[in-house]
């Protein structure tokens, strides 16, 4: 997350983009993003993420407060 008083200036997408560097450079074939809906068009305008059908199976008890 980036601080709220530097929002905007390209830093969280800067940060995106050095995800996916290291990941190509560790010879992964998938990034996968997880995100709340307000952050969909930085996600997907910004960063370049495209939207998928996925499923998710939760291994162990969720935290109190979770949902």
């Amino acid at each position: 997350m980036v601080a709220r008083d530097v929002r905007n200036a390209g830093i969280g997408t800067g940060l995106v983009a050095t995800a996916v560097r290291g990941a190509r450079a560790a010879g992964c074939a998938w990034l996968h993003v997880d995100f709340e809906e307000r952050l969909r068009s930085f996600y997907f305008d910004a960063c370049g993420f495209r939207r998928t059908e996925a499923g998710l199976i939760a291994l162990a008890p969720e935290p109190a407060g979770a949902r």
